[in-house]
């Protein structure tokens, strides 16, 4: 069972019908004891980073977040939930992030001459092996909608990289802990693969 978890923001209705098309049991998830009676956990995001870390704590969902972390449960976060993950982010006024992983999320540079947000397919480029990219290949397009993107603090932590006026950390990975910046739930092919080795991690 795979506990999607819903704190008013996420996109979670396109994550669970791709995951059940691909065989495998959800459960949308509000509260601790739905995240401690699951195998692997979800973490979707669309909206912004305050707002986000507001309601993980309004339904007391952070502590339960990290006990199931640290117990070693497959844990993926998705665009904003993958920014979540980490310590910081430019986006934030007055909240932190889960601080699961070393690093800040920083914003894109409209003086570079971007389009901000992100909006659309661009590429992977692998730069480790990685659970999450089994079977995909090296310049895969995945479909992304962000104006921020995370900067890991461990270099060993990044998966796979895109070029966006930057080279930004597109996937991470860490122990049991995944994170794509795109959505894998709007990427076709390439993205039932990544949430299909989601399911068998």
């Amino acid at each position: 069972m795979i506990a999607i978890i819903d704190y008013g923001m996420g996109n979670i209705h396109s994550v669970k019908k791709a995951l059940e098309a691909l065989g495998a049991q959800t459960i949308i998830a509000a509260t601790p004891a739905d995240l401690a009676k699951c195998e692997k956990i979800v973490l979707p995001g669309v909206g912004a980073f305050d707002d986000a870390m507001v309601e993980l704590e309004k339904r007391g969902l952070i502590p339960e977040i990290k006990k199931q972390i640290q117990g070693k449960k497959a844990f993926l976060g998705i665009c904003l939930g993958m920014q979540l993950l980490f310590e910081e982010s430019q986006e934030a006024q007055v909240k932190k992030g889960l601080g699961i992983l070393k690093g800040k999320v920083k914003r894109f540079n409209h003086a570079a001459g971007l389009k901000v947000p992100h909006m659309g397919w661009n590429q992977l480029r692998i730069a480790k092996q990685c659970p999450l990219l089994k079977g995909m290949s090296e310049g895969s397009y995945v479909y992304f909608c962000h104006s921020y993107y995370p900067e890991p603090a461990d270099g060993a932590a990044i998966a796979a990289t895109t070029e966006y006026g930057v080279s930004f950390a597109s996937v991470a990975w860490q122990d049991n802990v995944y994170g794509a910046q795109f959505h894998p739930e709007k990427s076709q092919a390439v993205g039932l693969q990544m949430l299909k080795n989601f399911i068998a991690s």
